[in-house]
This record gives structure tokens, C-alpha cells and sequence, in this order.
């Protein structure tokens, strides 16, 4: 399988066909033009496309979701769609996107779950839908007109943080549990040391974009310092990203000590044998505490 690239756009937009109207799915220009997003040239009478993002919501969670399913090869795990872990708030108003989980269920519970995927993909490149012929014509990358595709949307960004720390946050079940924010562009310029920090803080193991090359030329941002923004190249690259993942038996913790209260905690993990069982003992006294 290959990472995201103008032919999943053009699969979208050919299958979105079967269910949804060209003016819900394009723009038009007053010269009779059906366009993905408006040029950034455009001076003439605008509205706003609101029908196309479920659209692409559903369309670009399914791909990660066979992706995964591709690259994870593990007949013990399953991957899975909107799914439900009422005991760190995750319900059915608010499921996660997509999960990889050792049950395959849509309700489960924190011990069934490895890791959660929220997807915040989008149309990358502008496209122009000619209705005479129905074939569509690339026109320009996310440089070249007026949309905020992905992970250069601040409130898409925002939405997603906020979702990631009200898991972290829910309750101590939620501390083994990795959470990676997936998509198809460059991260904005003002997120990146913020992207860094939450992972470096353990709340969001990364924001990773897995379209290779968003512009038509030029290259974009490989990785943030501390690797809390990730583009992937190519598949095995990702596969690595995900095993060690799955290797590094994560732990969040978190807390608002003082000093006697903390030199206690680490007191009393100190008098277990091994780095392990000290390390275990600290969390479970510093969640409990």
C-alpha cells in the first residue's frame, strides 16, 4: 500500500460521487467552474462548503484504517472504526476514530485498547471537476488557494489536542494507552514546539502526516526536534514508528506535588529491587496519590 497521495484524492471524489451532488462536493465560480477550494486569485462571489467534510471524514478513516490494518499483520489485534471505551470518556457521542484493540468489539474497555487514532485528514491539493467530460484536473497544492488543509487548520489542531487530553485525563486507565493525532500536511509553524511539549509531557505521542509530499515542488518539514511532528515517507517507515510504539510499553503519569510529598513517592519506590518494579511502584503510588 502506498501513504497518502493525489490518487486517494481522486478515488474520493470519483466515489463520493455515488452518494453525493457535484455543489456538495465542489465549489462553483461565477464562470461556471467547479472547483475543491477557492484559488487564492479568486475575486469573485464566495460561499462557504461545509457538505464535504463528513465526506472526507469517513472516506480518509477508513483508509487509515486499512492501512493499519495492513501494516499491524497481527491476527491477536483488530483495528477499528468508531469505536466506544466508556471508562475514559470515549462514548458514543464522542468515539474514537480509529483504535488498534486485542478484542473486536465496538464497546470495549481500556485493557482491551493499544492505541487510539484521531484522524484530522483533508483535501490536500485543489482540483477542478469538469461536469462536460466528468474527469478531474489537478490545479495547484494547499500553497496555491485558500483552504486549510489538515494540520494546517489551528482549530482542527486544537480540536484534536483537546480531545487527547480530556482521554488522558479521565481516568488513570487511560496511562498505558498511546494517542497519535493522524494527518495529511505539514503542521502550522506555531504548533510545532507546542507538538514537542505534548510529547515530551507524554499526552499525545504525535502528530503524524502521512502524505509524503503535499507540494507539487519543494519539500516541506520532516520532523520537530523532539519528533512530537513526524512526516512519513513511505510505509515502512510508518511500520517502524508503530512497532516501536507497540514496544515501548508507554506509561503517562502525571501530578502537583511538593517536595515532601514527592521525595515520599520515590522513597518508598526505592525500596524495590529492580528498575522495573521501582518504576511500576512510582506509578501506582504517584496515580493513586
Amino acid at each position: 500500500m502506498q501513504l497518502w497521495n493525489k490518487e486517494q484524492e481522486i478515488l474520493f471524489f470519483n466515489n463520493s460521487q455515488n452518494f453525493a451532488s457535484i455543489p456538495q462536493l465542489f465549489n462553483e465560480t461565477e464562470d461556471g467552474r467547479y472547483l475543491a477550494y477557492w484559488p487564492k486569485n479568486y475575486r469573485g462571489k464566495k460561499t462557504t462548503l461545509q457538505s464535504r467534510n463528513s465526506l472526507i471524514g469517513k472516506f480518509s478513516e477508513k483508509w487509515v484504517a486499512d492501512l493499519l490494518d495492513y501494516l499491524i499483520g497481527d491476527k491477536n489485534l483488530f483495528v477499528i472504526q468508531q469505536a466506544q471505551i466508556p471508562a475514559i470518556g470515549i462514548s458514543s457521542s464522542s468515539p474514537a476514530d480509529v483504535i488498534i484493540a486485542s478484542r473486536n468489539k465496538k464497546v470495549l474497555s481500556p485493557d482491551d485498547v493499544k492505541i487510539i487514532f484521531e484522524v484530522k485528514m483533508s483535501i490536500v491539493w485543489n482540483w477542478e471537476y469538469d461536469i462536460n467530460t466528468n474527469s478531474l484536473t489537478e490545479i495547484g497544492d494547499y500553497r496555491t488557494h485558500k483552504g486549510k488543509p489538515s494540520f494546517t487548520r489551528s482549530d482542527s489542531i486544537l480540536k484534536a489536542i483537546g480531545k487527547c487530553i480530556d482521554i488522558r485525563v479521565s481516568n488513570w486507565k487511560a496511562s498505558k494507552i498511546p494517542l497519535i493525532v493522524i494527518g495529511n500536511a505539514p503542521l502550522s509553524n506555531g504548533f510545532c514546539k507546542k507538538a514537542d511539549y505534548l510529547k515530551n509531557a507524554g499526552i499525545i505521542q504525535g502528530f503524524w502526516s502521512l502524505n509524503p509530499f503535499p507540494l507539487n515542488h519543494g519539500n516541506t518539514r520532516k520532523v520537530t526536534p523532539k519528533k512530537g511532528f513526524i512526516r512519513f515517507d513511505d510505509v515502512g517507515e510508518l511500520k517502524c514508528s508503530l512497532d516501536n510504539i507497540f514496544d515501548e510499553n508507554l506509561n503517562f503519569f502525571s501530578g502537583m506535588k511538593n517536595p515532601w510529598e514527592l521525595g515520599k513517592i520515590i522513597e518508598m519506590s526505592n525500596n524495590e529491587k529492580t528498575y522495573q518494579n521501582k518504576g511500576l511502584k512510582f506509578l501506582k503510588l504517584i496515580n493513586r496519590s
